[in-house]
């Protein structure tokens, strides 16, 4: 039966975006970025013959065996948390960050106690081996089954994992490897999508779990395409500000386990360390009695955590008031002045406000809203808020205080590091398990709320 030749297809593919237009731009219509628009040759796969057909393997679900879905501990608890339990055997995961914010520090300390038990090959492209041992060193890592390997060609890498067969595989990073059958640089938009795409082929086949270490661009999102998300099977990012020691490890997907979780590190003098309890972290060296502080508790994932919100009223100098946010949308803040201003009497429209959430911490979840509320407004009256008191709730725009997930934990959360005043929505009594260790006030407007809390320290 006679076989036809393959297809090509001339496209115009821009390096940055990884757009594919059918002519060549100067400017790139959807990043708008110059010279970055180039001719591609795709080669389509051969047509089938007449009569001929391709037949795949249908399969009832009941009769799938799922085989054996083993975890592996990495021997810290919090990364562990936001992996879902561990790493999954034939799992590929991707994690970014910042320059310099930990992430080839974190996978170089999991090493030493993943090493004890398991085949590692780490693979480096930045780093040549003396760099490594040096840092291993200053971790004190070390091990007789941690291999090293500083290589960029993709399929020489692949060749090396065929022959060792590690049980856990590390490459650092996606953007310095290169594939010899795609012509555009490392880093490009085209050989981190195809360097991704090999490294999936060869460790599913294998079942071997892999961690790649993801460049991230001047807004935060991992480098290169988008596809690269959608094929692996967890991504994690690495956030925190370069200088504070402190370190948040955030999931943004994972097919094994929960998202949205987050783990904590501080970072010393060997290496990252878990913080165990974070909410008292980021509660430690709160002022005590002064105006404009006022404590909140959101839920990360599963795990709900305290943190303080500061809010700063100041007369304006200029024209136009500033608002100015770090840890909180702006875009909200303004929305919560508008509320305060029509609906609670609270006005602010010739002052300038500040928002500050403390420890690094980027709030946004709709149950900080009425923490922030209070707190501009305690800075705006100059009134303290008693310091054993927290609150949550959402703000709607007529001012109503409205309901909020998850109640029981966040005032669990708030007992145990000893707040004895709790405000919630008042919607969300009916589902709260009653409690003798605090008191549990439910409100319904922003005003309402302020005057609970200034009853409280004036009792």
């Amino acid at each position: 039966m006679p076989v036809l030749p393959p297809k090509t297809k001339t496209i115009y593919e821009c390096s940055e975006c990884g757009s594919e237009f059918t002519k060549w731009y100067g400017k790139c219509p959807n990043c708008d970025a110059w010279n970055s628009v180039a001719e591609k040759v795709q080669i389509s796969a051969a047509p089938l013959a007449t009569g001929q057909i391709r037949r795949g393997t249908v399969q009832q679900i009941n009769t799938i065996d799922p085989g054996r879905q083993t975890r592996y501990s990495t021997g810290m608890q919090e990364l562990d948390r936001v992996l879902g339990g561990g790493i999954v055997r034939g799992g590929l995961m991707l994690i970014g960050g910042d320059p310099g914010i930990g992430k080839s520090t974190l996978l170089l300390q999991i090493c030493a106690h993943l090493g004890r038990d398991h085949k590692i090959l780490y693979v480096s492209g930045e780093e040549s081996e003396g760099q490594i041992k040096l840092r291993a060193d200053r971790l004190h890592v070390a091990g007789d089954n941690l291999y090293i390997l500083c290589e960029n060609d993709m399929d020489t890498i692949l060749q090396a994992v065929r022959d060792e067969v590690p049980d856990i595989l590390i490459v650092d990073s996606i953007q310095t490897m290169n594939l010899a059958e795609v012509t555009s640089a490392s880093g490009s938009v085209a050989q981190v999508r195809e360097c991704t795409a090999a490294i999936m082929r060869t460790i599913k086949q294998m079942d071997i779990p892999t961690f790649i270490v993801g460049h991230v661009n001047k807004d935060g999102a991992i480098a290169g395409p988008k596809v690269m998300e959608h094929i692996v099977d967890c991504v994690l990012y690495f956030e925190g500000d370069r200088h504070s020691s402190y370190r948040l490890l955030r999931c943004v997907k994972n097919r094994y386990g929960s998202t949205n979780e987050i783990g904590v590190f501080e970072m010393g003098d060997g290496g990252l360390e878990e913080v165990e309890n974070p909410s008292l972290m980021l509660l430690s060296g709160r002022p005590l009695n002064v105006s404009g502080s006022c404590v909140a508790c959101t839920i990360e994932g599963t795990r709900p955590m305290l943190a303080e919100v500061q809010g700063l009223v100041s007369p304006t100098g200029f024209g136009n008031p500033r608002r100015m946010s770090t840890g909180f949308d702006s875009n909200r803040l303004s929305l919560i002045l508008a509320v305060l201003e029509k609906k609670a009497g609270f006005f602010f429209s010739n002052l300038d406000v500040y928002v500050n959430v403390v420890g690094g911490l980027w709030l946004d979840e709709p149950a900080v809203d009425l923490p922030v509320a209070i707190a501009l407004i305690s800075g705006l009256k100059d009134t303290v808020i008693p310091a054993g008191c927290v609150a949550f709730g959402e703000v709607g725009l007529t001012g109503e205080i409205r309901s909020v997930s998850n109640v029981d934990q966040r005032i669990s959360e708030a007992a145990r590091l000893g707040f004895k005043r709790i405000i919630v929505p008042h919607h969300n009594l009916k589902s709260v398990t009653p409690r003798q260790d605090v008191v549990v006030v439910g409100v319904r407007t922003v005003r309402e709320a302020y005057e609970e809390m200034q009853s409280d320290g004036q009792a």
